[in-house]
């Protein structure tokens, strides 16, 4: 896993000696990104060509203005973060990145640190995932401009909710749209060096390098940084060029590590899952649907429900739930909560949703054990309708946008949650009309092509790719939005506190 070192700006200048003397310059070659900006503190991330030393600079500069350094190893694939604690509340940092001693040739970057929890301050946020599956890969002129429409916005948070890249796919020089493309210099990810390959693929594009720089990170992984669908009972592949057996799970956890900016705790260095919270108004719960999960094709059921999220990180969601005081509870799942996946059907389902009707149809008729993750997401609404709460699903995952109120229980019909998922960034578009009816959906807003084969350019694919925004004001009113690749509005909700 990437360099990482925690230091606090109070005592910089004792911690910055314990580091060894500045290296020769190297370039930064794909970027810098701060990720998981708290109240008090950010995650910075970079990375180099070489074995050298991740210097940071922050201004306004705390403690005195001693600059920051970290090691930048080649095991590593010469990536570093740097945890940095101490910063102040609601305030616009900018940084600076260089490496070795070539700060004439820093990058520059900025965030704005949360409000504290009491404050009742306004937050933006951004959503997206899914990028270069199904060799809709960076455009040759264009790259992902998605993420330029995004970092038009200047969010506070852009929160890349999975799929970031596809470890399972490969970029050729002409893509499914028909358009010249960066190609990838990679196959499907087997090991290490190859699920690095396609990370410094997606962070080389130069609007992903200029998104990340002007803004806070979230990052969470789905299937794809690893293989379509997997959980760890179901992360290996017995065809070529996969090795039967061999888990891919770890490896492309490491990978992901590497190239996200993630605030972790060495108690427990591959946990992905962790609250954020922007004062008063929202708290995000940042769920991993991946490690833990049981599999796919085990059955669901109330007498014996099955676990998407493990049992302790359900129970640390529940808890987090009940002790949280924000205004929005926004629950950030990498999948949807009623729309089906899962492919093909017979191998379970991926998401929450069980979907009876259609695996029914699948198998003639016959009534098939539902695989979803439904007695889990019914625990969980469960929660949220003891507490009352103002909650709002962020999801992606299905290459097409769509937006649900749900009224999950019939017998409290006030209790009501929303959902929206968005995507693809930059891939295959696949609309699906069809949904899981168990928690009562009502769709609000659908956005995709009359079917996958109905675009045949990449202009026309530009039109289906989108992103979804979230304002929240200082009095907690909520405006969701689903935006396209040019930025405008194509759906807009309001919903009060």
């Amino acid at each position: 896993m990437s360099s990482s070192r925690r230091v606090s700006v109070l005592g910089l200048a004792a911690s910055a000696a314990l580091v060894c003397a500045a290296a020769r310059g190297a370039p930064v070659t794909h970027g810098i990104a701060a990720g998981d900006v708290t109240a008090d503190g950010a995650v910075i991330w970079s990375r180099a060509d070489r074995e050298t030393e991740m210097n940071v600079a922050l201004d306004p500069a705390p403690g005195g203005g001693a600059i920051l350094r970290t090691p930048v190893r080649a095991s590593d694939d010469y990536t570093a973060t740097l945890e940095v604690r101490g910063l102040q509340p609601s305030t616009a940092y900018r940084y600076s990145v260089w490496l070795g001693d070539d700060r004439e040739n820093a990058r520059e970057g900025r965030f704005r640190t949360a409000p504290a929890a009491s404050e009742p301050m306004p937050v933006s946020i951004a959503w997206t995932g899914d990028f270069a599956g199904q060799n809709v890969c960076r455009d040759a002129r264009e790259g992902f401009p998605i993420l330029d429409a995004i970092a038009a916005e200047e969010p506070d948070l852009f929160v890349g909710l999975g799929d970031m890249i596809y470890a399972d796919d490969k970029c050729r020089p002409i893509g499914r749209y028909r358009n010249a493309q960066v190609p990838g210099d990679f196959a499907e990810a087997t090991d290490l060096p190859g699920f690095w390959a396609h990370w410094r693929y997606a962070r080389a594009d130069a609007s992903s390098q200029r998104l990340l720089a002007r803004t806070s990170y979230v990052g969470i992984w789905d299937d794809h940084e690893v293989v379509n669908d997997f959980g760890p009972l179901h992360d290996t592949r017995e065809t070529p060029p996969y090795t039967p057996s061999e888990r891919l799970l770890p490896i492309g956890l490491r990978a992901f590590l590497d190239y996200t900016p993630l605030a972790r705790d060495p108690r427990t260095p591959g946990r992905l899952y962790r609250s954020l919270r922007w004062g008063r108004q929202a708290q995000l719960f940042v769920l991993d649907g991946r490690q833990y999960r049981d599999a796919n094709l085990a059955p669901d059921s109330a007498a014996q429900p099955k676990t998407m999220l493990g049992r302790e990180q359900l129970a640390w969601l529940l808890a987090g739930l009940e002790e949280s005081d924000a205004t929005w509870k926004i629950v950030v799942s990498s999948v949807p909560i009623s729309i089906p996946t899962g492919v093909p059907p017979e191998l379970g389902r991926d998401g929450f949703a069980n979907f009876a009707e259609e695996a029914d149809a699948a198998a003639g008729g016959a009534k098939p054990d539902a695989t979803g993750f439904e007695a889990e997401l019914t625990t969980i609404l469960r929660k949220l309708q003891s507490l009352r709460a103002r909650a709002l699903f962020i999801t992606t995952d299905v290459h097409f946008a769509e937006v649900f109120r749900y009224t999950p229980f019939a017998d409290d019909p006030s209790f009501v949650v929303h959902e929206a998922a968005v995507g693809p960034g930059n891939a295959g578009v696949f609309p699906n009309r069809a949904f899981d009816r168990s928690f009562g959906p009502e769709v609000l807003f659908f956005h995709g092509p009359e079917s996958a084969e109905a675009i045949t350019s990449w202009e026309e694919a530009k039109r289906w790719f989108n992103y979804g925004t979230i304002a929240i004001d200082a009095r907690g009113k909520l405006t969701l939005r689903v935006k396209d690749t040019a930025g405008k509005t194509l759906y807009a909700l309001a919903l009060k506190p």
